[in-house]
């Protein structure tokens, strides 16, 4: 719930005053929906971003002149660098000048760099925006997941905040796909920049009018070291990560950034034992709900969004839908994951996040295991039905993660732990990039010359079942590990 202001507290652990108490039940107040629509507006704004933007690649090639296919998926790379790498720092500054500043500025700035996006008039200045925007997203996301938690306290409402907040992440990617190709199809590519830019300035009129909360300020000074090491770490990580799917990962180009980013993060384990204020304390990362969370989060997001690129295959090499018509056919998918954000607050309260957690992962697995039975030929009841039981799971999996992740924890660690849960859907890449390469080797280990319809869909089904047994094998490893461990 919202935390009215008052003077700062004086003893020296800065501990937060004790907030009013919450209405009975999970009925939110005005004040509260004014909280909820304008962190999930920031949140739909981000998970908008990604997808809206892929769709419109081509478009976006022709206008601007961009050299080459790779030179134009940077367009969607410049992004995913930033975001994933400056996660963790911008938790930690949002803990040294409190997250309710950090989260007006990302707005802010994302709205900026939005317009400048759409003016745009040459790949280098997009690729500029690109990047600014994704650096204001990783300053959005730990903080708004911080003020969430902040805002609500554990229990109905904050399940209800975190169901809602998590329906609309997914939803913001399923929508981006299909309004990424009514508008350019209808208008131009720089109408979808419109678009974010238009959301931003909600978001940062909904920021600006947020109540005020206190913080406990327990951060005085950043862990440099820690924070080059994370950022580089993690850049290095996600890049090669990123790139390994086309290039190859034993080629250098991308073996070289992934060896060097496991070696920095290493090194940045080490740093953090002996900082007496780290980037992120070890008593932190040390928790079983936040390692393991963190570990079922990466396996949600890589396997749903893996999955979702063999889907748009899928329906555009195999049964020849356009843009428009792949887009509609994500809505199934988006509808079942609103649905579950709906519902998923009740389940937590009756049966907790772990078990909401284990389940969610089996409902994700069973239905992309089910994907095996997609044909050659359009089939939209057996593409819909299968894409839904897996947006449904994918939901559960992504509400509940975040909330074992987050119950218990400390006000001061909130900042740390909000970036550590928003880090998932940004590494999701290694999903996106296995799975696509083990679809490439299947379908060339088909065919022996031009793969034909059916050695692609031999290709995709291969990528589809492992993503199905991933995710299966993660509903039976959360059972196992965090059983008795943490309650939600």
């Amino acid at each position: 719930m919202a935390v009215t202001e008052s003077s700062p507290p004086t003893h020296p652990t800065h501990q937060v005053a004790a907030p009013p108490q919450p209405a009975a039940g999970g009925v939110f107040g005005a004040r509260e929906w004014l909280v909820l629509i304008t962190l999930c507006c920031a949140t739909f704004m981000c998970g908008l971003d990604f997808s809206i933007v892929t769709v419109a690649l081509p478009d976006i090639g022709t206008a601007l002149g961009f050299s080459s296919a790779g030179t134009l998926q940077w367009v969607a790379t410049a992004s995913l660098l930033p975001s994933a790498s400056l996660l963790p720092l911008f938790a930690r500054i949002a803990d040294l000048i409190g997250r309710k500043r950090l989260f007006t500025l990302g707005v802010a700035v994302f709205t900026l760099f939005s317009l400048g996006a759409a003016l745009a008039n040459s790949p280098g200045a997009l690729i500029a925006t690109r990047i600014g925007q994704g650096t204001a997203a990783a300053m959005i996301a730990p903080s708004a997941i911080a003020l969430m938690t902040g805002y609500f306290q554990e229990g109905p409402k904050r399940a209800r905040a975190l169901g809602l907040n998590g329906a609309v992440m997914s939803l913001g990617f399923v929508l981006g796909a299909l309004g990424g190709g009514v508008i350019t199809n209808g208008f131009s590519w720089r109408w979808t920049m419109v678009a974010l830019c238009v959301m931003g300035a909600l978001a940062l009129a909904g920021a600006l009018a947020l109540p005020a909360i206190h913080e406990s300020g327990a951060a005085r000074r950043m862990d440099i070291p820690g924070a080059i090491l994370a950022t580089l770490g993690l850049f290095g990580l996600v890049y090669g990560v990123s790139t390994g799917g086309d290039e190859g990962w034993t080629r250098p180009a991308a073996l070289g950034p992934i060896v060097g980013g496991l070696v920095l993060l290493a090194a940045f384990l080490l740093v953090e034992r002996r900082h007496p204020e780290p980037l992120v304390p070890l008593s932190v990362l040390n928790r079983p709900s936040v390692k393991w969370s963190g570990l079922f989060g990466v396996i949600t997001f890589g396997m749903c969004a893996g999955t979702t690129v063999l889907l748009s295959l899928y329906m555009q090499d195999v049964l020849g839908f356009t843009a428009l018509q792949a887009g509609l056919s994500y809505l199934g998918e988006g509808a079942a994951a609103t649905l579950g954000g709906m519902y998923v607050a009740k389940l937590l309260g009756r049966f907790g996040g772990v078990k909401v957690l284990a389940a969610g992962l089996l409902i994700q697995g069973v239905g992309t295991v089910a994907m095996f039975a997609l044909p050659q030929d359009v089939n939209l009841a057996a593409l819909l039905v299968t894409s839904s039981v897996m947006g449904l799971g994918h939901v559960f999996s992504v509400v509940s993660f975040i909330t074992v992740m987050t119950t218990g924890v400390s006000e001061e660690d909130q900042g740390v732990v909000g970036g550590l849960s928003q880090l998932p859907q940004y590494v999701a890449a290694i999903g996106v990039s296995g799975l696509s390469a083990i679809a490439a080797a299947r379908t060339n280990a088909l065919s022996s010359a031009t793969p034909s319809r059916a050695d692609i869909l031999g290709g995709l089904h291969a990528g589809m079942v492992t993503a199905g047994v991933v995710a299966l094998a993660g509903a039976l490893l959360a059972g196992a590990v965090l059983r008795e461990r943490t309650t939600a």
